[in-house]
């Protein structure tokens, strides 16, 4: 088995390893999807309150990503529909095959099977909807996104919004395309006649400089690599343990 992930929504500090972790002060509903190798042991989403963590493996194949959910409510409408972003099939407990959650969603993705690296990040790719950070225990890159973007985010990509009209998300171009339909030949999307990184270049992304200015270690859209602050790597016989914390 891959060493242990770990999920902070909660203010830890070990003696051990002299880390601090810091809550996000509202209750969030992570999830898990593996996209290949073997399903992990952990239930697929669930309710996490602030000041908790879990910890759970994963195995030396899995491609996968974890994200978190906010202001769910599964009592009448238990699908994707059910949080005001990140929601998935599925309801609570995300589909193994088809809960990948609804953008905007930050994600934390990792490949535990990539010719003796781990890769990981945290992307932006699908929008934005909490900040996080991903620490490991072996002295590897750290990804992060630590500001909340949704205030200031630009005001044709801000929301959803809550019941009190705060912006809880901030949508990436790629997902507005999509969601007017414009998705197939788009330069935010990198598809259709962009889709390679020569005719994708970030300056023709709108509002790239947005997230990355702001998260510089995220990815901020498909083809972000050539930032190198986009995609980390660690090797893995170090077998580096992988901390996940929201709202550092």
């Amino acid at each position: 088995m891959k060493s242990v992930i770990a999920l902070s929504v909660a203010m830890a500090s070990t003696a051990a390893a002299q880390r601090t972790m810091t809550a996000c002060p509202f209750t969030i509903w992570p999830a898990l999807f593996t996209s290949a190798g073997t399903i992990p042991s952990q239930t697929t989403g669930w309710a996490a309150d602030a000041y908790t963590s879990v910890s759970f493996q994963v195995a030396e194949d899995w491609d996968g990503r974890i994200w978190g959910r906010r202001d769910c409510d599964f009592s009448t409408n238990p699908g994707p529909n059910s949080c005001l972003d990140g929601g998935c099939n599925g309801g609570l407990v995300c589909d193994v095959n088809t809960g990948t959650g609804v953008p905007p969603a930050t994600l934390a993705e990792f490949n535990f099977n990539g010719g003796g690296n781990d890769w990981y990040d945290v992307s932006l790719v699908d929008g934005y909807n909490l900040p996080m950070r991903i620490d490991n225990n072996v002295g590897c890159g750290v990804p992060s996104c630590p500001v909340d973007l949704g205030p200031n985010c630009p005001a044709l990509l801000q929301g959803p919004y809550d019941s009190s009209g705060f912006p809880v998300g901030c949508k990436s171009a790629c997902y507005v395309d999509a969601l007017n339909g414009n998705a197939a030949n788009s330069p935010n999307c990198c598809s259709g006649q962009y889709d390679t990184a020569a005719t994708c270049p970030p300056s023709g992304v709108t509002d790239y400089s947005y997230f990355k200015d702001n998260c510089p270690d995220a990815y901020a859209y498909a083809y972000d690599e050539s930032s190198g602050t986009a995609l980390w790597s660690c090797t893995s016989s170090l077998n580096a343990a992988y901390t996940i914390t929201f709202c550092p």
